[in-house]
């Protein structure tokens, strides 16, 4: 989204599910805790959180799974019941919703502010700057 569109959409990967999300958000962050690590498969979680008011499910509700860890005070996740994919969660206060930003479809029109849980960072966690770049595979 370009600095006058004001909402941006987003889907799974075989395209079931659909949402839509309007600003403002309250933070996008990198979240490198071992739950958001292992919820993304990835170095860390790219998440935006933004009042459950500006979002809104395009198609596919009823294909988001939810899964509560129950161990945890906050933390949920969603997916897909087809492809698996990561997808937006309410927090269980039932104010917010947490957005995977891997899953937009579109330039949400903010850029990550924070990295969190440094302290529980992978060890093997290379900041990309740090590596190579390809325009396609080497």
């Amino acid at each position: 989204m370009d600095a006058s569109q004001e909402t941006a959409k987003g889907a799974c990967l075989c395209g079931a599910v659909t949402y839509r999300i309007s600003k403002p958000y309250l933070f996008f962050q990198y979240c490198h805790c071992s739950r958001c690590r292992k919820e993304s498969g990835s170095a860390h979680g790219a998440k935006l959180l933004l009042p459950v008011a500006q979002f809104e499910w395009i198609g596919g509700e009823a294909q988001v799974q939810r899964f509560e860890l129950p161990t945890a005070k906050y933390f949920c996740t969603a997916f897909c019941k087809t492809c698996g994919s990561s997808l937006p969660w309410q927090t269980r206060n039932g104010k917010y919703m947490i957005v995977p930003c891997g899953t937009l479809d579109e330039d949400p029109g903010a850029r990550p502010e924070r990295n969190v849980h440094w302290d529980s960072h992978a060890p093997w966690y290379v900041s990309a700057e740090q590596l190579p770049f390809f325009e396609q595979e080497p």
